[in-house]
């Protein structure tokens, strides 16, 4: 390593990011040696000597591009769409932005409980159709919200759910590190506890291997005929078509989805037509301070890199 590392937010990453995080560090670390790329002939001719890489995407055939690469900064709290393995085979480290995203994502995440619990949507069909017809709503209080994944973003649906008096569940790898706004935590083992009790099931695992599918068609059937799934993870975690079916067949009350199979979701989809079914374009985790909540994790990050100290950097994957 240099004694002034280049980082490069290579063209993968678009421009209004990269000018957003870019005059974030600026303030930040104006001694940062940056560099950014526009294009792709850009990207190639700057991995020639990066050391650090600040990207949503990263191909492995452009490892060998990078003889200098010694750490990857994702601007995702998934990884998945990262190589992991080429990473680790050519000595890079991979870092997440986990944590950024917490904030709006419980936001979000609050609204679509808000939205069943209150009947919003049964207002705006009434109102798109110009009925007035009285209604009733219910109380989060009365609920109780599981949670399959007690990392950052489920804990923060931890703490606003139980700001309401809601009765929280979840599950996380090691339940005993669960938040304190949890209570009862069950480890992985515990998937079907939480379905069976839940009124709401919020899905905020990362994808990997093990969660790939997690909730499938028995899973769903394990879930209350009146409970509402929330996905805000990633759309291969859930089972879409057992989704579906459970839905269309009245064995779910209904789902409020941001993530899909396959995005954007096809307008074949009869997720669409769907009255019981919250659809948003995979934007929950869309914050006004995205750039600096990301620049500051990177800042922290870099502290440690210029140290030598890469075992001590935050969100390290690989």
């Amino acid at each position: 390593m240099t004694d002034e590392p280049t980082v490069l937010i290579p063209h993968y990453v678009s421009k209004s990011a990269r000018d957003g995080l870019s005059a974030e560090l600026a303030d930040l670390r104006p001694d940062l040696y940056l560099s950014v790329a526009a294009t792709p002939p850009e990207t190639d001719e700057q991995l020639s000597r990066a050391e650090v890489v600040l990207t949503g995407r990263f191909p492995a055939e452009k490892l060998d591009a990078a003889p200098e690469l010694e750490w990857v900064q994702a601007l995702s709290a998934g990884v998945d769409s990262f190589d992991r393995e080429a990473l680790s085979d050519a000595g890079v480290a991979l870092t997440s932005a986990s944590g950024i995203h917490a904030e709006p994502i419980g936001e979000q995440v609050l609204a679509y409980l808000l939205t069943f619990e209150r009947n919003v949507q049964k207002g705006m069909n009434q109102k798109h159709r110009g009925v007035w017809e009285n209604y009733g709503g219910r109380e989060l209080r009365d609920e109780t919200v599981g949670i399959l994944g007690l990392g950052a973003i489920g804990g923060r649906v931890a703490e606003l759910a139980s700001a309401f008096g809601t009765r929280v569940v979840g599950t996380k790898r090691n339940p005993e590190s669960a938040p304190d706004a949890v209570d009862e935590a069950y480890g992985p083992d515990g998937l079907y506890d939480v379905l069976a009790q839940s009124d709401y099931v919020v899905v905020a695992v990362p994808l990997t291997d093990e969660t790939r599918g997690l909730v499938g068609e028995e899973e769903i059937r394990t879930m209350q005929s009146s409970a509402v799934l929330v996905n805000v993870a990633r759309g291969e975690i859930v089972d879409e078509a057992a989704l579906t079916t459970a839905l269309q067949q009245g064995h779910l009350r209904g789902a409020a989805l941001d993530v899909f199979e396959e995005e954007p979701l096809p307008a074949e989809s009869p997720l669409w037509d769907l009255s019981n079914v919250v659809i948003t374009p995979h934007m929950a985790g869309s914050t006004p301070h995205y750039y600096d909540r990301c620049a500051s994790l990177f800042a922290e990050n870099y502290e440690w890199f210029v140290a030598g100290e890469l075992d001590a950097i935050e969100n390290r994957m690989v």
